[in-house]
């Protein structure tokens, strides 16, 4: 699970789905990092969003033998009208809203976290089911919602107290077993 370097966009700035560049050092950095790492033949999945697709073309260019292929379930959350805004912007009880009901509220009138598990989850299913490992690059959303699916009982969803797992830092990685999850 990598998550694409820095991306373009001020600090304090509300992105999920707004599609935007990351930083060309830091990409390139993590891909030279990353190119030692994976096995050869690993099977490559992306975030059609511009900062994983460029982590993978990147990746690609190091890496001919790994053909990354863009997976729209590997997307960050769709934070709908909130998109683009500053968090401090957002009108304290919509923040409240969906800090309430945080599975199932669509904040922005974008896309529910429960939405957002369900297609993950369809994604972590294929994963499993394929023969040998799998490196996917994406966002810390996405790997907050692998590690709640492998750690939590099935069909459990989060309150916003629950949603703390940690999500690699721009441009790492990390690894779970998707036998023992």
């Amino acid at each position: 699970m990598v998550r694409h370097a820095r991306p373009l966009v001020a600090q304090g700035i509300c992105y999920g789905a707004l599609d935007m560049a990351a930083d060309a050092a830091a990409t390139a950095d993590a891909a030279r990092a990353l190119a030692q790492v994976l096995p050869p033949g690993i099977a490559a999945w992306h975030s059609p969003l511009q900062r994983c697709a460029q982590l993978a073309q990147a990746l690609l260019t190091l890496r001919p033998d790994l053909a990354p292929h863009s997976d729209a379930r590997l997307a960050e959350l769709d934070f709908g009208a909130w998109e683009g805004q500053r968090w401090d912007a957002i009108a304290p009880a919509d923040y409240d809203a969906w800090t309430a009901r945080f599975a199932h509220y669509r904040p922005g009138g974008g896309e529910s976290l429960d939405a957002m598990l369900q297609r993950v989850q369809a994604a972590l299913h294929q994963a499993r089911e394929a023969p040998g490992d799998t490196v996917w690059i994406t966002h810390a959303g996405v790997a907050r919602c692998v590690h709640w699916l492998m750690t939590e009982p099935p069909g459990t969803l989060p309150g916003a107290a629950q949603w703390t797992a940690s999500a690699p830092a721009f441009g790492a990685w990390t690894t779970f077993d998707l036998e023992r999850g």
